[in-house]
C-alpha cells in the first residue's frame, strides 16, 4: 500500500475531527487532510514523525510512522500528538506482484522517505522536491514516448 501525500481534499482537520465527533483545542492547526489514494476512502491515515507510540502505528522509516487508529487524532485535536504529522483519506494499493512488475519496467521512480520533505515542504512541492533527491526537474518529465 501507498499513501499519496502531495494533493489535498477540500477538507480540513477540524472538520474531519468534528466529524468524528472529537473536540479539538481552540489552537489546533487545520492542516488540509490528503487524498492518500483510491482505496477505502473512508478510511483514515496519520504519517508521523516518531515512533510506533499510537495504537497500531507501524514504522516505515526510522523516524516516521503510519497508524490508522483513532486515539493518535484524539491527541492531535488535545495538542497532545506529534508535532509533524499529515492526515489522508484513503490509499493506493496493489495486486500480489503488481508493484514490483511496475518498478521493473521502470513505471515508478523511488526515493528513500525524506521527513524533511513529508514535514517541511508543502503538498505541491513534495513531487519536486523528491524528484530533486534524483537530480531529475520532474517538470521534464513526459508520460508520452516515441520511437526515433
Amino acid at each position: 500500500m501507498g499513501i499519496v501525500v502531495n494533493q489535498c481534499l477540500e477538507v480540513g482537520l477540524a472538520d474531519m475531527l468534528s466529524h468524528l465527533d472529537i473536540d479539538a483545542v481552540t489552537s489546533c492547526p487545520d492542516p488540509a487532510i490528503l487524498a492518500g489514494g483510491p482505496v477505502a476512502t473512508d478510511h483514515g491515515f496519520v504519517l508521523h514523525r516518531g515512533g510506533a507510540d499510537w495504537e497500531g502505528s507501524q514504522p516505515v522509516t526510522d523516524e516516521i510512522s503510519l497508524t490508522g487508529s483513532r486515539d493518535i487524532l484524539c491527541a492531535i485535536a488535545a495538542g497532545e500528538g506529534p508535532s509533524d504529522y499529515l492526515v489522508a483519506l484513503g490509499y493506493a494499493g496493489w495486486a500480489a506482484g503488481q508493484l514490483e512488475a511496475e518498478m521493473a519496467e521502470n513505471s515508478w521512480l523511488s526515493v528513500i522517505a525524506d521527513s524533511d520533505i513529508l514535514f517541511n515542504t508543502e503538498p505541491e512541492g513534495r513531487l519536486g522536491a523528491a524528484g530533486r533527491q534524483l537530480g531529475i526537474d520532474v517538470d521534464l518529465l513526459t508520460a508520452d514516448s516515441g520511437h526515433a
